[in-house]
């Protein structure tokens, strides 16, 4: 590897030129694209309706608004855009706001090049250096993002006016790179105006005294649309400086939530254990969150995050484990039983619409039974179950809980002609604790659609013609 030129006199040597941040941005995408390498990696379900619209933003080299509810990876999105940038850039070593060797803003820079051309030393910043990020706040105020008048150096002898007093915000330190501002609403409108300047004409003014920085910066922000569009949260000056406004949403299909759930969630190696969750219990859990994001008994306005639908994978199999641990099996397995361990983790993340009777556990108590009535009717038609269905007219009984040893449900299965063929679709073959799982989603399905009685115990629930 070639050792990078330590001084600007160095630099001249080599093919270097500057470029400015969204030509970098620009340059690199088009790279990516000639070559058809991915892009955006981690991002699920946005590959024809987010992603083609944020590449047309950086092709034009627009700032860019990220409009959409809680859990649409807006954050994520913002962060993946390092990936565009160069993978280092020579910078004048020691500066506060990372300045170009070859065309220095801050006052400091400008006097050590002047005085000191070529033998000026420089650093090489990595692209994760070149972004920064502020989650906005009604107490955040100009000095935080753009700079203040340091009374140190003020102290020191120098006048007021003079640019060298300056102890420069946030903004000027992301100079040559990527900013983003997360909840831009929440931004106190004089905060917002100081914006303005910021991402038009590229100049700020501090205390009364114009600093001119002619910044170079790509501005990322995110906003909920709630607050963006209807409350007037923000001045519309500001919105007009956004070169394109990008709408996310949520996974439009259960395959989509499904995908997401099993890459985010937190999973561990316990040795001498196998999690196994079947597809079916996958969907219940994607169905649930899609149900929760159409209930009019839930405030859409805040939505429904994936994160809702992560954590509820988490706690399923949770509660999974613990049965295995108490019952000695090495095969976890969640069942339609472990679902009420999703209540904890839904709970906190959805507000009801209306004060009343209704509660939050009730509200997802009635989510989880249209989930499993719904993903039960897509897998089966009532058709299939007639053998079975006859049995239990018949006088047979199941009995279901959630700390039941998987091996008693293959007994009390093999008992009920018709029980095999419906677990054998299920793709149940062989493990005991899928076996269990298999039963209790046949069951609970037919018992949703009005084919079996549900009795509920406290240990156990039982089911009957």
């Amino acid at each position: 590897m070639t050792a990078r030129p330590a001084t600007i006199g160095a630099l001249r040597e080599t093919p270097y030129r500057p470029r400015t941040v969204k030509e970098e941005l620009r340059s690199n995408l088009i790279g990516a694209l000639s070559e058809r390498r991915p892009l955006f990696a981690g991002i699920i379900g946005y590959e024809t309706s987010v992603m083609p619209q944020l590449e047309n933003a950086i092709l034009s080299g627009q700032d860019v608004m990220l409009l959409g509810e809680r859990g649409q990876a807006k954050t994520r999105i913002a962060r993946l855009l390092v990936s565009l940038l160069d993978e280092v850039v020579p910078a004048i070593a020691g500066c506060e706001v990372n300045d170009d060797p070859f065309a220095p803003i801050c006052a400091a820079c400008r006097y050590r090049v002047a005085n000191d051309t070529d033998d000026v030393e420089l650093v090489w910043i990595t692209r994760e250096q070149r972004y920064s990020e502020k989650l906005a706040t009604p107490d955040i105020s100009i000095a935080d993002l753009i700079g203040e008048v340091d009374p140190i150096k003020v102290a020191e002898g120098r006048y007021l006016s003079d640019e060298m007093t300056i102890h420069y915000g946030l903004l000027p330190r992301t100079h040559r790179g990527i900013f983003a501002l997360n909840e831009l609403p929440d931004l106190a409108e004089r905060v917002q105006v100081g914006l303005l300047n910021v991402m038009e004409e590229r100049d700020v003014q501090i205390r009364g005294y114009k600093v001119r920085l002619r910044l170079d910066l790509m501005v990322v922000a995110s906003a909920n649309p709630e607050d963006y569009t209807n409350r007037g949260r923000i001045i519309t000056p500001l919105k007009d400086r956004f070169g394109s406004q990008i709408r996310t949403h949520y996974p439009r299909e259960i395959a989509t939530e499904v995908g997401i759930m099993e890459q985010e969630r937190q999973s561990y190696t316990d040795e001498g254990l196998v999690t196994t969750v079947p597809g079916y219990m996958k969907e219940i859990l994607a169905e649930l969150s899609h149900l929760a994001r159409k209930s009019s008994d839930i405030s859409q306005r805040s939505g429904v995050s994936v994160r809702v639908t992560i954590s509820n994978y988490e706690n399923l199999v949770s509660s999974a484990l613990k049965r295995a641990l108490r019952t000695g099996e090495t095969n976890i397995v969640p069942r339609i039983s472990d679902l009420p361990a999703v209540l904890a983790s839904t709970a906190g993340k959805i507000e009801l619409e209306t004060v009343g009777d209704l509660t939050e556990e009730r509200v997802v108590d009635r989510l989880v039974q249209r989930s499993v009535l719904n993903v039960f009717n897509r897998t089966f038609s009532l058709a299939e179950f007639d053998s079975l269905l006859a049995a239990f007219q018949r006088g047979a009984t199941m009995h279901v809980s959630p700390a039941l040893p998987s091996q008693e449900y293959v007994k009390q299965a093999l008992q009920i002609p018709g029980m095999k063929g419906a677990v054998a679709k299920l793709g149940a073959h062989g493990n005991p604790a899928a076996i269990a799982a298999a039963v209790e989603f046949v069951l609970e399905g037919l018992h949703l659609n009005r084919k079996l009685n549900k009795e509920r115990g406290e240990a156990r629930s039982t089911f009957r013609a």
